[in-house]
């Protein structure tokens, strides 16, 4: 059974924004029973950050669908045995799960480039409002290429808890809980991850002013 849209139905289908961030207790135990519209709604509710996940962690492509199809083919499968309690969100259950899978796919395979967007050094909520012009337009393409590049100087572990921070606010505790580690093991690797890619940053901007 195909539980994940294509892209072209997530583009087409995309939840509106006023659709909640986790999925009501009704629509889940309607999910375990095997209900399609209650699944489609899972489906329309948590794609997004899952295709953003997987993307950000191996790069764009026609994989990333197919990560994604298996994420909640995964979770379809493991709903009966989860349950929300303590805080428990599906949210971070679903990215522990993608989490795995992807840590499983990077094992079999050569690890791919790296996509990430051109703020990622600042805080998650603080982004830039400035009116895009030609000038900048090439400048935020010139640092989302070199973002990729020092992106595949970072470790696995790394990575992940960059991404998990980053992209989708994680804390500390949470990203432990989905990579099987220390907090205090989380917190290092996020600052060398931030560090190494200031470091290697700062290096190809000086590179490149001296070029010129």
């Amino acid at each position: 059974m195909t539980i994940a849209l294509t892209t072209a139905e997530l583009e087409m289908e995309a939840p509106p924004r006023s659709v909640p961030g986790e999925i009501d207790a009704l629509t889940l135990e309607a999910c375990r029973r095997g209900d399609r519209r209650a699944l489609r709604q899972f489906v329309l509710i948590y794609q997004r950050p899952v295709f953003a996940f997987i993307g950000r962690m191996t790069g764009r492509g026609a994989h990333v669908e197919d990560l994604a199809q298996e994420v909640f083919v995964r979770a379809y499968r493991a709903l009966p045995r989860f349950e929300q309690r303590n805080g428990a969100r599906v949210s971070t259950w679903l990215l522990k799960i993608a989490v795995r899978l992807v840590q499983d796919e990077r094992r079999k395979v050569s690890p791919r480039l790296v996509e990430l967007d051109d703020n990622v050094l600042q805080e998650p909520m603080a982004t830039a409002s400035l009116r895009p012009t030609p000038e900048t337009e090439h400048r935020r393409r010139e640092i989302a290429r070199d973002f990729q590049r020092a992106a595949e100087q970072l470790s696995d572990e790394q990575r992940v808890v960059f991404v998990l921070a980053q992209f989708h606010g994680l804390t500390m505790t949470q990203i432990a809980e989905l990579v099987g580690a220390g907090e205090n093991t989380v917190k290092t690797r996020l600052h060398r991850a931030r560090m190494r890619l200031r470091e290697l940053l700062s290096e190809w901007s000086t590179t490149s002013g001296v070029a010129k």
